[in-house]
C-alpha cells in the first residue's frame, strides 16, 4: 500500500509583528476586546518585499531541511493559498523557479482557510497514483493586503504567514497499526453560504482586488457544527476514536471555536495545537504553521496519530488524520 508519508515541516513569518496593543493605536480596538473575543494577542503584518511567494518559499526551504531531501527531488508542488501573488501564473510556480526544481508539477489550491486540507488531499492522491514520489504542500498567505483596516470585527482577526511540508510517497505495510503515513481525509463545500465569509472583488467581477467581509457570529455557529462533524466523518472511515487522537491542529481562527469544538468531541485541551495566541489566522497557512510549532518544540512526534482540520470562507471545510 503507497501512502503519503510527513517527512518534513517549516514555516515562516514575515519580520514585523504587531501586538494588539500596537494594533489599537490606528484602530477602534483594545488588547481587552480582542483577547476576550478570538484569544489573539498577536499577528505578523508581511511589509515591503515579503509576497506570499518570497514566504511560501521560506517554509518551504526549512520543510526540505527538515526532511533532508534537495529541491530537484520534489516532483509536485500543491500551494494553497487566497492572496496569490498574481492574478496567473500560479504563486506555485514562482516557488519552484526560487527553489530551482525545475520542470515538475506545481499549482494553486483555492478553498481558503481549508486550502492547506485541500492541497494535502490533492497531494495525497497524487503520490498514491505515481504522478511524483515526493511533493512541497505549503499554505501561505498575505491576508494583511485584503483587509478593511477599517472594520475593527475582521482587520484584528487575521496575519500573515506560511507552512509547509513535505510528502513522500512510501509503501507501507497496512496491517501495521503504527505505519506512518495519511490514513483518511474528507473534504466538503457549500457555496449556498458565501456571503457570510467572502471579498467583495476580484478579476471578473470588479476587476479589483475587493476587501474580506464576514459575518463572525453566523461563521461561529457553523464553524462549531461542521468540524466536529467532519472529524467524525474521518474517525469513523478509518476505524479510530476521539480517544485514540494524540494531537489535533486545526485552523488557528478563534480560541472559541478550538474550545467548542474540543468539547462536541469530548478532546481535552492539552491535545489541541493553539497558536492563534501568537499568529491570529492566517488563512491557508494556520494549519500547517501550527504542525510546524508542535514538530519543533518536541509535541508532534514519530507514531503519534495527529488530526488535522479546517473551515473556510464558501463554505470549505475538512480533515484528515495522520499517522507520523
Amino acid at each position: 500500500m503507497i501512502r503519503s508519508v510527513i517527512v518534513g515541516s517549516g514555516s515562516a513569518l514575515p519580520k514585523r509583528a504587531v501586538s494588539n496593543a500596537e494594533l489599537a493605536k490606528t484602530v477602534d480596538t483594545s488588547d481587552e476586546w480582542i483577547v476576550e473575543r478570538t484569544g489573539i494577542r498577536n499577528r505578523y503584518i508581511a511589509g515591503e518585499g515579503e509576497t506570499t511567494a518570497t514566504l511560501a518559499v521560506d517554509a518551504a526551504r526549512e520543510a526540505l531541511a527538515a526532511a533532508g531531501v534537495d529541491a530537484s527531488e520534489i516532483g509536485l508542488i500543491v500551494l494553497a493559498t487566497a492572496t496569490p501573488d498574481q492574478t496567473f501564473p500560479a504563486t506555485a510556480t514562482r516557488v519552484q523557479d526560487a527553489l530551482g526544481c525545475h520542470g515538475g508539477i506545481a499549482f494553486d489550491v483555492a478553498a481558503v482557510c481549508s486550502g492547506f486540507l485541500y492541497a494535502l488531499a490533492t497531494a495525497d492522491s497524487m503520490l498514491r497514483t505515481g504522478m511524483a514520489s515526493k511533493a512541497l504542500v505549503i499554505g501561505a498567505e498575505t491576508f494583511s493586503r485584503i483587509l478593511d483596516w477599517e472594520d475593527r470585527g475582521t482587520c484584528v482577526l487575521f496575519g500573515d504567514g506560511a507552512g509547509a511540508l513535505v510528502l513522500e510517497a512510501r509503501d507501507v505495510d497496512e496491517t501495521t497499526a503504527d505505519a506512518p503515513g495519511i490514513l483518511g481525509t474528507k473534504l466538503h463545500a457549500d457555496g449556498a453560504h458565501n456571503e457570510l465569509l467572502y471579498v467583495d472583488g476580484g478579476p471578473s467581477t470588479t476587476g479589483t482586488v475587493g476587501k474580506l467581509r464576514m459575518k463572525g457570529r453566523e461563521v461561529f455557529r457553523h464553524a462549531v457544527v461542521n468540524l466536529a462533524d467532519v472529524l467524525r466523518e474521518v474517525l469513523s472511515d478509518t476505524g479510530y476514536g476521539a480517544e485514540d487522537i494524540d494531537w489535533v491542529v486545526p485552523h488557528q481562527a478563534n480560541a472559541r471555536i478550538l474550545d467548542a469544538t474540543a468539547r462536541k468531541l469530548g478532546l481535552p485541551s492539552e491535545k489541541v495545537i493553539v497558536t492563534v495566541d501568537r499568529h491570529a489566522n492566517t488563512s491557508a497557512a494556520s494549519v500547517p504553521l501550527a504542525f510546524d510549532v508542535a514538530m519543533r518544540d518536541g509535541r508532534i512526534k514519530s507514531g503519534d496519530l495527529v488530526m488535522m482540520e479546517a473551515m473556510g470562507g464558501g463554505f470549505t471545510w475538512g480533515a484528515s488524520l495522520i499517522r507520523m
